[in-house]
């Protein structure tokens, strides 16, 4: 870890600064983490081991809960399940993902000691657990797992006081991060990264982080000087600040007093109104086509979770022409409704009303979210998909290209979207330069290759929030 050092930020407490100067998509550290479990929702459909999505899993024959994709994952595994498999048959059931994590940490720790690694900066008891911070209800909840713990918690293993525990769950509350599977496209497990809980947040960071093969990455996203502090946003910004701010002190306990709260940038784009021929529509009119947004996006996501992606279309299609005249391209209500209108009708195999709507998506991406922002390279990258798959080849290779220049920042060389894109970007360059010699072959060879494989149906739609995952744990807060 020669290549940061904590210090004590001003208003914040303790943070990282880089020991030498970094540039875009450099490494700056990588850590595995303490523990990690898979979510409660997907511990039949994740390995419990590599974390990997498998369509056939072989389940532990004593405990009958874990999940692993062979007995070479079992193997490697047993080591951290070896006293779970045991404390579950004993309790007669699993219990919950923060449970099964606490206890997963403690046991480690009560083996290891409490430096687990040589590379290890910080320990679990220095870290803040902000349990004096929690609202009425999160307490309520917090002392319900705490109950069940103990419960679940062996007679033969090493006792603990209720104040370690406690301690232990609070951190996790505070500092989780969330583990995604081998594509890097869905979060499916919670983990606790001793390191990365001493970078600071900001709403224009200068790192990100992203999990590869096994371990979190955190990497530069521009220029840092020596002695510069090391940030990552643990919200997505595209959000005004005054929410950002709000989510900030609930979630993870702390104010902003990032140039960018404080200064509101980019609160204007992201509520502007459209101006046409120099005219613009008056603030009652924005408002009204806000709100009218803001509404829709409520009945927009019930109908999507019923799985009525006709009515999730006709909704935003309605919506999109009442508030397009008057939003401009960067209002945040109007990209989430073409978000979601391009997921489902992606999903439906309508791809050309589909590129139209992720390419007007990107578009207003580009003009508020950092040049590399991973949300932008994810959102770019679905946009050059969408458009290969209507047959717009020069866009779509535009927009593979752009993805590509992005993530390789973001997400490095290595990462299997990365190199999913890198295939993607030489798969369209061949087709691109088979179509500007001869447009007609082109399109008759594709329509031929697509009759006699037909392509596969999409993923199912996510919700206007979920569009690019956020890897922070909803109810993690950093901070120490």
């Amino acid at each position: 870890m020669e290549n940061v050092a904590i210090f004590d930020s001003p208003g914040k407490g303790r943070g990282l600064k880089a020991n030498k100067e970094f540039w875009a998509g450099d490494v700056i550290f990588a850590e595995a983490s303490l523990s990690a479990v898979v979510f409660d929702s997907l511990a039949e459909r994740i390995c419990h081991s590599c974390f990997r999505r498998q369509d056939k899993l072989q389940r532990c024959g004593q405990c009958k809960f874990a999940h692993y994709c062979d007995r070479t994952c079992q193997r490697a595994g047993w080591a951290e399940h070896k006293q779970e498999c045991s404390a579950i048959k004993t309790f007669g059931k699993a219990p919950n993902e923060n449970i099964r994590l606490v206890a997963r940490i403690l046991w480690r720790l009560d083996k290891e000691g409490g430096v687990v690694s040589d590379m290890q900066l910080t320990t679990l008891e220095e870290l803040e657990d902000h349990i004096c911070d929690m609202q009425e209800d999160e307490m309520k909840e917090f002392k319900v797992d705490i109950h069940n713990f103990l419960d679940y918690w062996p007679r033969n293993s090493k006792q603990h006081t209720i104040d370690v525990i406690s301690h232990i769950f609070g951190v996790i509350n505070c500092n989780g991060f969330s583990v995604s599977d081998q594509r890097g496209l869905q979060a499916v497990g919670v983990g606790l990264f001793l390191n990365l809980c001493l970078v600071n947040h900001n709403c224009w960071p200068n790192c990100t982080v992203i999990l590869n093969h096994g371990k979190i990455e955190l990497r530069a996203l521009g220029k840092i000087e020596e002695g510069e502090e090391l940030t990552v946003s643990y919200v997505d910004y595209l959000n005004l600040s005054e929410e950002r701010q709000r989510h900030l002190k609930t979630q993870y306990f702390f104010e902003c007093t990032c140039e960018h709260c404080k200064n509101k940038t980019k609160d204007d784009l992201k509520m502007a109104g459209r101006e046409k021929d120099g005219v613009k529509p008056t603030e009652e009119q924005v408002k009204e086509a806000s709100d009218y947004c803001y509404q829709m996006m409520d009945k927009i996501e019930k109908a999507r979770l019923n799985g009525d992606y006709h009515e999730v279309v006709k909704l935003c299609r309605g919506c999109i022409e009442k508030a397009e005249p008057v939003l401009a391209d960067t209002h945040i209500y109007l990209l989430r409704i073409y978000s979601t209108m391009s997921e489902v009708q992606s999903y439906l195999q309508y791809f050309e009303e589909a590129a139209d709507y992720a390419r007007k998506m990107v578009e207003g991406y580009v003009k508020l979210y950092h040049p590399n922002n991973a949300a932008l390279g994810m959102a770019a990258m679905r946009a050059g998909v969408t458009h290969w798959q209507a047959g717009l080849i020069e866009v779509g290779h535009g927009m593979i290209c752009k993805a590509y220049a992005i993530l390789m920042v973001t997400h490095g060389p290595t990462h299997p979207i990365t190199k999913d894109l890198d295939a993607m970007r030489v798969q369209t360059e061949m087709e691109l330069r088979m179509f500007k010699e001869n447009e007609y072959v082109y399109h008759s060879m594709r329509e031929a290759a697509l009759k006699n494989k037909p392509m596969t149906m999409m993923h199912e739609p996510k919700s206007v929030e979920e569009g690019i995952k956020d890897l922070f744990h909803p109810q993690e807060a950093f901070k120490d």
